[in-house]
């Protein structure tokens, strides 16, 4: 963290490197922090208000530590692509059909929660190139309603939301994963909370050594996920081509709705949707994030949005309503009638899914941390950045070990 216009500690394998800043504003060390890509201009809380322009290169006397650019567009698009689409999708999409009684209902319901949360989005991307300070709400927070919220806002969020989150999908994974070596019987709960552990482990390891490694990742789990999506979507199409269209007529029949079902409805499937919001969080690491920002965003949710509704057609051109109701895993029943000795396919896509979705929400997580940190609203051991390597890894580390405690 910068303490005045002249010098600056960071942590660097445990020892403290001095960072000269010269006049001109740039930095001269043994390992430069200063972003091979544009930076952002800030004011000196490191909050993101704007002096001149939205974006600069190098840094500035007073201004706090940024992190390098290196998050093009498909990393963007890959990290909420990755994160958004988790296990939901894959064991229990049936939530909105239990609520509202209706297969055409719950189509509906499906695309208004993509359309609502692309429109969330799309303010963010406002918001994210008006303020390129990463942080996401916490930053917004400091600039619409002061430190107040802001600071209640980072604390519940390091302490409850992104570990839980962290946690329930590694525990997902882990699940999935022990599941291929167990035939007849539920896997040991304690053998499912130590494959949790070691994937935990696995992706503090990988976005602590590196941002370009941790991006790779996200790229290549979430091409991975969409080769799985394809795969369901393709074999619904087989199924509705062969003529197995009778779960999909008469859609609107059955009894209408209540509203407090459909309010209901809806919560379940904004929930499908969660992280729409995740590339806020590394607004300082975007390359151009002025225009990759909001492409990211237009291409990704809709992207999404498309995702969620043929596979749900798919799944009703394979089994009923009920059945899928009734099934705990539904694209592993999906595919014992659809892939046949291929239907190993199906727990494999989730726990690849799964695995992209913790490492797209612990990517994201640190950074909240290191942001809210670096303004003094944690610990400022968090705000710390390798000298090298130029990642968040205390901010990493401290989330992890929570979401570890929590499995």
């Amino acid at each position: 963290m910068y303490h005045d216009p002249n010098t600056a500690n960071i942590l660097a394998n445990g020892h403290n490197v001095p960072i000269k800043v010269t006049s001109n504003g740039t930095t001269d060390t043994n390992g430069s922090l200063g972003a091979e890509g544009p930076e952002t201009e800030t004011d000196s809380s490191g909050t993101g208000g704007m002096r001149k322009s939205l974006e600069r290169k190098g840094s500035a006397p007073n201004d706090a530590i940024h992190l390098q650019r290196r998050v093009g567009l498909f990393s963007g698009v890959a990290l909420i692509v990755g994160t958004m689409i988790g296990s939901g999708i894959f064991v229990s999409p049936s939530g909105l059909l239990v609520r509202t009684g209706s297969v055409g209902v719950s189509f509906i319901i499906w695309l208004a929660c993509g359309l609502l949360s692309l429109l969330g989005a799309l303010a963010y991307a406002e918001l994210g190139t008006m303020n390129t300070s990463s942080g996401a709400e916490w930053a917004y927070f400091m600039d619409a309603f002061g430190p107040a919220p802001a600071f209640l806002f980072s604390w519940v969020s390091t302490l409850v939301l992104k570990p839980s989150q962290m946690a329930i999908i590694c525990l997902s994974f882990a699940q999935y994963a022990v599941e291929a070596f167990v035939n007849e019987c539920d896997p040991p709960t304690s053998v499912v909370k130590m494959v949790a552990l070691l994937a935990i482990v696995m992706i503090l390891f990988v976005n602590c050594y590196s941002v370009n490694l941790g991006m790779a990742v996200q790229n290549i789990f979430t091409a991975a996920k969409l080769v799985a999506v394809l795969i369901v979507i393709c074999g619904g199409a087989w199924k509705l081509f062969q003529g197995n269209t009778q779960h999909l007529s008469n859609a609107f029949s059955g009894d209408t709705p209540t509203i407090g079902a459909i309010a209901t409805a809806f919560y379940t499937g904004l929930w499908a949707y969660d992280g729409w919001n995740n590339l806020n969080y590394v607004t300082e690491e975007i390359k151009n994030p002025s225009k990759n920002l909001p492409r990211s965003i237009i291409i990704g949710i809709p992207l999404v949005t498309l995702c969620y509704a043929l596979i749900n057609i798919s799944y009703l051109a394979a089994m009923s309503p009920t059945e899928m109701i009734d099934s705990e895993a539904v694209a592993v029943t999906f595919g014992n009638r659809i892939l046949g000795a291929m239907a190993w396919l199906m727990p494999l896509s989730v726990t690849v899914s799964t695995f992209g979705s913790a490492n797209g929400t612990l990517f994201a997580a640190g950074r909240l941390c290191f942001a809210a940190s670096r303004e003094g609203h944690l610990m400022d051991i968090l705000s710390y950045v390798h000298v090298r390597r130029l990642t968040p890894a205390p901010g990493l580390i401290f989330h992890s070990l929570i979401a570890a405690a929590m499995v």
